[in-house]
């Protein structure tokens, strides 16, 4: 039972869900008081533990609300009913931008995050990791950090190295000594990022039709574009009696994109003889906990995995590997407790990356240019690896041991809970026939998983950008190519008027240079409606300078919230936009740095008005609604700008560019 009511009149709240900085805790307390008919304060919210709370499996997918917040609500009634409590009526929280519940502390420097924890006793930890899935470590001198003032232990195992110290500094200046003393030995040869997207149509890959409606293709198997360009022909691959008098087809692309969090990744942890207590801010506590007792051949009871939140999280990184890299330094610490902090190269290169991904799409027009048949081809590594989904444990270091466990391959869940690289690739527009297929590509590195939105983001700038061609191509606006196809859904169609709206579509900019650009999509085509009009500037490079949205994500239980996760969503999505993209050279990742890895700046945020439509409808999440339309919308407005349409993110100097030469051929 999660409730539990205390004596002073306040309600203890056991969650399973975890706080990464989306404010969900706050939301849930609301969600309570209401249902019980308590003021807010008497809700008191417990992180999440796996010896008393809830598995409410992992934080992600923009569900804590939609889903947790809905469990949550049915067992307060239970709870109320059985106490004969009085729900408020009017709802006193629900619907108010209340302020959050973690902030004050944060705001007044308080300990709040798993690096501010200390343990009397406690050891500080580092690892070092072969810099590829494939890295045999050949030698390293260990005694130059044995020499290290405070360093207690430096232990290899298999090709995995670590140290335990009795500070912080004297643990970074050993493992310093060891990376620089380390000589590594791979197997295979490693692709730069441009090669490996090249090869990923190339690459072994299983093939799932995702969705079919109407006329079936005769192309079969989806898009065919031979280049990156926008290609026109007379449905030259299509054999069936009703050839459409043309076909438009493109190809986009996206790069890996890393995490990026503020801080890197930490854990603690402490052995009670057999028994393992570990501190994390994995996404999933119970699916943490199974793979480290798998990992260290205990029963899953024996482990207790607690939730401490970390500095930002957008998916699957390096959380859970941290957890194993401290609890298997912590087994040679003598019941001591190690904090494990990973430095900022393990953090960029160690960690799973966000797929790269290629798209190619095709629509075979009649004479009036109205599509009839639609097709969609994504090809794409899986876009989760998660702990607790596979045979053996789906932590980096246990792969690395002297006794290691079979390294677990990425893979896509299924479309009914989001999917992976086929998320969003089902258009929401009403059309006639489509056919919509993911290629799930066995490239065996780089290491990939869940990052935020998933297959979203690359699935909604492709098939945004190609609404976008195919609008100019036909002589259509892009707004009213939109509006003619969301006729059948009022939600949607409310979404894209208002944001049109605000941005005053149509009226002109009166600038050279200047452009606006519209993106939408129904996050996952069953959550969040979400419309995004972006204005950006292209000059030396391409600057954002405005961003209009409009989202309806059911009754928002706090608007406030809603609208910090729809500006979170649209900066992170600006920053993938003009941006991010990981650098692979020859010995791994070639990014350790920030200045290897640049994000958007605080100087280079647009502004944005993020505009919450009023519903009373079912609460839906607004987490990573905002990603794939902002995308879009600023990759079309670029092209207002240039009349150069780039299909390859990121939208960098150097991508503009080779879009205008291609584009010029």
């Amino acid at each position: 039972m999660r409730l539990e009511f205390l004596e002073d009149g306040a309600v203890q709240v056991r969650l399973g869900k975890v706080e990464l900085g989306q404010g969900i805790l706050t939301a849930l307390a609301q969600i309570a008081a209401d249902e019980l008919g308590l003021p807010l304060e008497r809700v008191r919210i417990v992180e999440a533990d796996t010896r008393h709370g809830p598995d409410e499996g992992v934080t992600s997918g923009s569900l804590s609300v939609q889903d947790a917040g809905a469990a949550l609500r049915a067992e307060c009634a239970q709870a109320r009913e059985a106490r004969g409590l009085q729900a408020a009526a009017p709802p006193a929280a629900m619907g108010r931008s209340v302020p959050r519940l973690d902030l004050p502390g944060k705001f007044r420097g308080r300990p709040a995050f798993i690096h501010d924890l200390a343990s009397p006793g406690m050891l500080h930890g580092r690892v070092l990791h072969p810099p590829r899935p494939d890295g045999r470590l050949v030698d390293a001198d260990l005694d130059a950090a044995r020499a290290v003032a405070g360093v207690v232990l430096v232990h290899r195992d298999g090709n995995l190295l670590g140290l335990l110290a009795e500070n912080s500094a004297a643990a970074d200046k050993a493992i310093a000594r060891l990376a620089d003393s380390a000589r590594w030995a791979n197997d295979e040869p490693w692709l730069d990022e441009r090669t490996a997207l090249d090869a990923m149509q190339r690459w072994p890959a299983r093939t799932t039709v995702v969705d079919e409606r109407g006329t079936p293709a005769a192309a079969g198997g989806g898009a065919h574009a031979d280049g990156h360009g926008l290609h026109v022909d007379g449905g030259g691959l299509r054999v069936d009696s009703s050839t459409p008098a043309r076909t438009l087809r493109a190809r986009y692309r996206k790069p890996w994109i890393a995490h990026a969090s503020i801080a890197p990744c930490c854990a603690l942890a402490q052995w009670h003889g057999d028994a393992l207590e570990v501190w994390t801010h994995s996404q999933g506590i119970f699916n943490l906990r199974r793979d480290l007792a798998q990992a260290f051949c205990l029963d899953p009871d024996a482990v207790r995995v607690r939730h401490a939140q970390g500095a930002g999280c957008y998916g699957h990184n390096g959380a859970d590997d941290v957890a194993f890299d401290a609890a298997w330094l912590a087994r040679a610490a003598q019941g001591r407790p190690v904090r494990m902090l990973w430095r900022r190269e393990d953090e960029l290169s160690r960690a799973p990356l966000g797929p790269g991904m290629v798209v190619e799409l095709e629509a075979d027009l009649d004479d009036d240019g109205a599509v009839r048949h639609w097709r969609h081809a994504v090809w794409s590594q899986g876009h989760s690896n998660r702990p607790g989904r596979s045979p053996t444990p789906a932590l980096l270091g246990s792969w690395q041991t002297g006794r290691p466990f079979e390294r677990p391959a990425s893979i896509n869940m299924p479309l009914a809970v989001g999917g992976g690289a086929e998320r969003n690739a089902v258009p929401g527009y009403a059309l006639p026939a489509w056919r919509i297929v993911s290629h799930l590509v066995e490239l065996p590195a780089p290491r990939s998983s869940a990052l935020r939105s998933l297959g979203a983001f690359g699935n909604v700038f492709a098939l945004e950008s190609f609404v976008d061609e195919l609008a100019h191509a036909t002589g259509d606006d892009p707004l009213g190519w939109r509006r003619r196809h969301l006729g059948h859904d009022p939600r949607g169609l409310a979404v894209l008027e208002a944001a049109a709206a605000r941005a005053g579509w149509g009226a002109p900019l009166g600038a050279e240079g200047l452009g606006r650009g519209i993106g939408y999509a129904r996050y996952k085509n069953t959550g969040a409606w979400c419309a995004v009009v972006a204005e950006v500037e292209a000059a030396e490079r391409l600057r954002v300078r405005r961003l209009d949205i409009a989202v309806d994500v059911g009754l928002a239980v706090n608007p406030d919230g809603v609208v910090a996760q729809i500006e979170g969503g649209a900066i992170q999505a600006t920053s993938w936009a003009l941006k991010e993209a990981v650098r692979f050279g020859a010995d791994g990742m070639a990014v350790k740095r920030w200045d290897d890895y640049p994000i958007l700046k605080f100087s280079e945020v647009p502004e944005i008005d993020v505009h919450v439509l009023p519903s009373e409808a079912p609460s839906l999440g607004a987490g990573e609604a905002s990603l794939g339309p902002t995308v879009a919308a600023i990759a079309n407005a670029l092209f207002d700008a240039l009349g150069v349409r780039v299909r390859e993110l990121p939208l960098s100097p150097e991508n503009i560019v080779a879009a205008i030469h291609a584009s010029s051929d």
